[in-house]
């Protein structure tokens, strides 16, 4: 089990990037920058190589950057089983369904979604035998999320579904992450209607940011600010709240 020590004035971004090529030229003073200002941050894996990636650059800090292992629905499905050695892992994903660009046949679009629901399926059994949370990515497919999420924990990563898909997934014990794009699409009902407690911070950098320019973990504090105005409460308590979040699903035992 992992134990660390909480800093004051916390916020996780739970959902980043960091791994990828678009930062290659500046990584290391992002992250610096980021935990000179209290951001910690855990980057995400879409792919073997993102994952592995992922993985080396949390395992140079002591503290304050993770790692997680997947497969995004939208990549060839690889076998991560093998990435799952380190304590820096606290999750397994992004992995889940993705239909945006599903075949208009229906022979072929059944197939292309079997196939992703066996990846997914696949990711699964591997959160449950390592007992981590899973990161679920999910557009245009909550219909048939819904179902295989049954005996796992985690957060519906980037939520932009409706009110019906809200309830489904708060009532199965997710969180839900909310990053940058909602300054592009009106989830204004839907962030008032999620309680604070199952509320996770992301970025999803260098995409989805405030603007269209690349962003970063220290994105994070606008995307807390605004939330904070939507649901009318303290910025303070709502990064107070959310990072709570973040301890309590990715972290484990944990001392404030």
């Amino acid at each position: 089990m992992l134990v660390v020590i909480f800093l004051k004035d916390m916020l996780i971004d739970t959902h980043a990037h960091l791994n990828f090529s678009e930062f290659d030229s500046d990584r290391d003073q992002i992250i610096k920058n980021c935990l000179d200002n209290n951001i910690w941050m855990i980057n995400v894996g879409t792919s073997f190589e993102s994952s592995k990636k992922s993985i080396e650059i949390a395992e140079k800090y002591s503290e304050g950057v993770y790692a997680t292992v997947g497969v995004h629905p939208m990549n060839e499905s690889e076998d991560i089983y093998s990435l799952m050695q380190s304590d820096k892992i606290v999750a397994v994903g992004e992995a889940g369904l993705d239909y945006y660009k599903r075949p208009k046949n229906k022979a072929k679009r059944k197939e292309f979604e079997d196939k992703q629901k066996e990846a997914f399926l696949i990711q699964a059994n591997i959160a449950k035998e390592f007992d981590l949370p899973m990161i679920i990515h999910c557009r245009y497919a909550h219909k048939d999320m819904i179902p295989l999420l049954k005996d796992l924990k985690g957060v519906i990563h980037c939520f932009t579904g409706d009110l019906d898909d809200l309830e489904k997934y708060l009532n199965l014990g997710f969180y839900i992450g909310f990053n940058g794009i909602i300054f592009k699409l009106d989830l204004d009902d839907v962030i008032s209607k999620t309680p604070i407690e199952r509320i996770l911070i992301e970025t999803d950098c260098p995409y989805l940011g405030p603007t269209d320019k690349r962003n970063d973990p220290i994105d994070a504090i606008r995307v807390a600010k605004r939330i904070a105005e939507i649901k009318g409460v303290d910025y303070d308590l709502l990064k107070e709240k959310t990072s709570e979040n973040a301890k309590r699903l990715f972290l484990g035992a944990i001392q404030s």
